[in-house]
């Protein structure tokens, strides 16, 4: 299986990734992992990515690109893949595409996790965290056992500043602003799934299985 899962910060395409990674025995791949790996493997494309890392500035285009097809040509790859979050624009996705016609391959899915914005904010802003062992909690779902107290290690729970609502709203601009074309782009080619990313993980869990199991 060949998938990619698009969709905003806080929609939950990062847990059901690594649930359909695991069932099918494909890995889950993400620029952020990839480029993790790279740097600490010293490859030629890390130790370009790292020099851009260190300077605070995006990582361009052609070394995302570089290490994703790297990755997509290995022996890892060779069942299939989950890409968890790429392409995020355009010309990334027809670089993609470019690169897997070469490869004689193509996607069987991509799905797209929807929720409604006020709700993205509600789950995002009630994460808390702890900034000793690293341990992370909701206000709703996740509850610590005693209010504003990490449970492993007692330390006071904090809410990172990526967690507050005024950055989510920031972050959910940028997305929407980049991501839009690329939805209409897979939609275009008759590719392109909306999944409901509402409701509890098992509900969102047992919808994701049924799409991926129909034809495209």
């Amino acid at each position: 299986m060949r998938v990619i899962f698009l969709g905003p910060p806080g929609v939950g395409k990062g847990t059901q990734a690594e649930f359909i990674a695991k069932k099918y025995h494909i890995p889950k791949l993400s620029t952020g992992d990839l480029l993790r790996e790279s740097v600490d493997r010293k490859t030629a494309l890390g130790k370009k990515a790292k020099g851009f890392m260190e300077r605070g500035e995006l990582v361009p285009d052609d070394v995302v690109i570089g290490l994703v097809e790297e990755k997509l040509a290995s022996p890892e790859c060779q069942n299939g893949f989950l890409l968890d979050g790429f392409p995020r624009t355009v010309t990334q996705a027809d670089k993609l595409s470019g690169f897997l016609e070469k490869m004689g391959e193509s996607l069987d899915h991509v799905v797209y996790f929807s929720l409604p914005r006020t709700d993205i904010v509600k789950r995002i802003s009630g994460r808390r965290s702890c900034p000793e062992c690293k341990a992370v909690y909701h206000l709703e779902s996740i509850p610590p056992k005693r209010d504003g107290v990490c449970d492993v290690c007692g330390m006071a729970l904090i809410q990172r500043n990526d967690d507050k609502p005024e950055t989510i709203e920031s972050r959910l601009a940028v997305y929407q602003e980049q991501t839009e074309p690329l939805i209409k782009y897979y939609k275009h080619r008759g590719i392109l799934s909306e999944l409901d990313g509402s409701g509890l993980v098992a509900a969102v869990q047992e919808r994701l299985l049924v799409l991926l199991s129909q034809p495209r």
